[in-house]
Parts: structure tokens; C-alpha cells; sequence
């Protein structure tokens, strides 16, 4: 198995493990967490973490899953890898970018936008009508993009399992 092919596939591997991990963490704590506490305070944490999330640390997870998923199914193809491997990792390319990145742009990024200019004064008159508005969709929508991105992460595995099974052939 080609070096370059093994080092992309891992890096592949370890960012989709990554971005999985960080929707997975929103689906059964944050949320909940979130829920529980009082409207006003879910709110302002809300926006909060939206306004933290753009930075270097979860760059390559959100942005470089799907293109690294995709170089290692072409260094896959290149390395004559089986056809299963190439498959299986340009699949998963695919759903992270279509599943995750796509998704999360066309659909959580304005919710989370929205959320962001919601004032002061709207939180103090309304805040159990915002957050309940907001925190239902929110979750059905990173729900759906966890299962995307776990389904990618499972066959980014299934990739290398049957790339090194056929090793030794």
C-alpha cells in the first residue's frame, strides 16, 4: 500500500472522525443541555458558540473532510487500490460534502445567522418563543447531518479495513 494513499486515507479517517465527533457532541449533550436551561441563557450560549465555531481548529474538520476524503479515493484509484476502497471513500467523500458541508450551509448557518441578530431586548420579551422556534429545527437538521457524516465515517473505516485486508494478497 502506496505511502501517500495511507497517509491521506488516516488523515481522511482522523478529520471525518472529528467532524462526526463535534455533530454527534450537539446531538446528546449540547442540545440537551441547552434545553434544560432557561431560554434567555440557552439563547445567549447559543450564539456564543455559533460566534466561536468559526475558527482554525475546526477549519480542516468542517472544509477538509470531504476534499481529503476525496484525494485518498484518487490516490486509492492511482495506487490500484481494490475497487471496493475507491468506492467506498469517494462515496464518502461525496456524503460529507453533499451530508455535512452543503447541508450545514444551506441550512443550520442561517438558522444560526438568524439566531445571531436576535437583541437583547427581543431575548428579554420573547425568549422561550425564540428558542423553541429556533432549537427544534436546529436539532432535526444537525441530526440529519450527523447521520451523514457518521455514515461517511463508517465507510472511510470499512475503506482501510478492506484496503488492508488486501495487503497481504
Amino acid at each position: 500500500m502506496p505511502l501517500a494513499f495511507r497517509i491521506a486515507a488516516l488523515a481522511a479517517l482522523l478529520l471525518c472522525g472529528a467532524l462526526f465527533g463535534f455533530f454527534y457532541a450537539w446531538v446528546c449533550s449540547t442540545m440537551w443541555g441547552l434545553d434544560a436551561a432557561a431560554p434567555e441563557v440557552a439563547i445567549r450560549a447559543m450564539q456564543a458558540m455559533n460566534a466561536s465555531v468559526r475558527n482554525a481548529l475546526f477549519f480542516p474538520a468542517f472544509f477538509l473532510t470531504g476534499p481529503a476524503l476525496l484525494l485518498a479515493a484518487l490516490l486509492a484509484w492511482k495506487s490500484a487500490q481494490p475497487r471496493q476502497v475507491t468506492m467506498l471513500l469517494t462515496l464518502a467523500g461525496l456524503t460529507v460534502l453533499l451530508g455535512g458541508t452543503v447541508l450545514t450551509m444551506a441550512v443550520n448557518v442561517p438558522m444560526n445567522e438568524a439566531l445571531a441578530r436576535v437583541s437583547d431586548a427581543e431575548i428579554e420579551a420573547d425568549a422561550a418563543a425564540i428558542w423553541a422556534t429556533y432549537s427544534a429545527p436546529w436539532q432535526v437538521w444537525n441530526q440529519t447531518r450527523t447521520a451523514f457524516t457518521g455514515l461517511a465515517l463508517a465507510m472511510a473505516g470499512a475503506a482501510l479495513l478492506k484496503a488492508r485486508s488486501m495487503q497481504g494478497q
